[in-house]
C-alpha cells in the first residue's frame, strides 16, 4: 500500500493507495484526488453526505472539472433542503460547472472519470474508493451510465446562488449587513455539524435586526433574490418576536401605514456576535 500526497488549496491531503484504490477519512479527500486528475466527472447514485462533500470540494477548487451528478430524486431533494449545500450547488450550476439530474438505479455510488471508475464505500470513520482503470471496463461503464444520464430528468434547484445572495444583500441592504451575514454563515459551518440544518430566513432576519434594517426592505430583497416569500419573512418575524429574540419599531412614512424597523432584543443577546446569532439560528432549523 502506497501514499498519495496532493496540495489542495491551502491543505495537504494524504491518501493511502492500493493499486487503483484510495483510502481516506472523508469523501472530501477522495473527491479532491479525483478532481486532481479529471477534466470531467460523473457522480452516480451518491448519498446526501457525498453530495454535500462534492459541493464543498467544488467550492474550494480553483478550476473544478465539469461535473455531472446523477442521483435519486429523494436524496437530492433532502440534501438540497440545506441552504448552504443548495446555494453552493446553485453557484456551480450558474457557472456551468455542475449539472444535476435525477432517476438512477445503480448498485453502488460511483465516480466515473475519463479513464477510471471508483465505487465509493464508507464504514465508520473511514472511506474508500475502490477503483478500476481497465480500458474495457471503463468504456463499458461509461456506455451504461451515459445511457442512464440521457434518460434522467433535470433537477431544478430553487435555491439562489450564494454569490448572488451575498452580492445583492450588500448592494441593496448594506455592506455591514452583508458582512454580518457572511460571518454568521461562517460561524454556522462548524456549529451546524452537531445540530444539522438551519433556517436561512431566521438567519437573515436576525442579521437584519442586528443592523436595524426595515422589515419591508429585507423581505422584499429576500423574495426578489429567491430565498423566500415576503409572507414567509413576515411569519418568521412574528415567531421571533413572540420568542423575544427581536423587536420592532414603527417608522412613519409619507403615505400608508408605518413600516417596521427590526431590532434585536438586547435582553436576549449579550453581544450579538456572529457565533451567538448562529446558535440561535440553529435552534430554528
Amino acid at each position: 500500500m502506497g501514499v498519495v500526497k496532493i496540495k489542495y488549496g491551502c491543505r495537504d491531503i494524504q491518501l493511502m493507495t492500493d493499486g487503483a484504490n484510495l483510502h481516506g477519512e472523508s469523501f472530501e479527500e477522495i473527491l479532491e484526488t479525483a478532481f486532481e486528475s479529471a477534466d470531467s466527472l460523473l457522480l452516480v447514485d451518491p448519498t446526501g453526505e457525498t453530495i454535500e462533500a462534492l459541493t464543498t470540494v467544488a467550492s474550494a477548487a480553483e478550476t473544478p472539472p465539469s461535473i455531472r451528478l446523477l442521483a435519486e430524486t429523494a436524496v437530492v431533494k433532502d440534501v438540497m433542503d440545506d441552504f448552504v449545500v443548495a446555494s453552493n450547488a446553485a453557484d456551480h450550476v450558474a457557472a456551468g460547472t455542475l449539472t444535476v439530474r435525477t432517476g438512477v438505479g445503480a448498485a453502488n455510488a460511483l465516480v466515473i472519470t475519463d479513464d477510471s471508475v471508483w465505487a465509493l464505500v464508507g464504514v465508520g470513520d473511514r472511506v474508500a474508493a475502490l477503483g478500476d482503470d481497465d480500458d474495457a471496463f471503463v468504456e463499458a461503464t461509461h456506455k451504461a451510465y451515459e445511457g442512464q444520464w440521457e434518460r434522467a430528468a433535470s433537477f431544478d434547484l430553487r435555491t439562489p446562488p450564494l454569490s448572488r445572495v451575498r452580492e445583492t444583500l450588500g448592494e441593496e441592504i448594506g455592506q455591514d449587513t452583508r458582512a454580518d451575514f457572511d460571518a454568521t454563515l461562517d460561524a454556522l459551518q462548524s456549529a451546524r455539524e452537531a445540530r444539522g440544518e438551519f433556517d436561512e430566513v431566521t438567519l437573515t432576519l436576525l442579521v437584519a435586526a442586528r443592523n436595524d434594517v426595515l422589515l419591508y426592505d429585507i423581505s422584499k430583497w429576500g423574495e426578489d433574490v429567491g430565498i423566500a416569500s415576503k409572507a414567509t419573512f413576515s411569519r418568521t418575524k412574528t415567531t421571533l418576536e413572540e420568542e423575544g429574540l427581536i423587536r420592532t419599531e414603527k417608522v412613519p412614512i409619507d403615505v400608508g401605514r408605518p413600516r417596521l424597523r427590526l431590532k434585536l432584543n438586547e435582553e436576549r443577546f449579550e453581544e450579538a456576535t456572529p457565533a451567538e446569532l448562529a446558535a440561535v439560528t440553529l435552534n430554528h432549523g
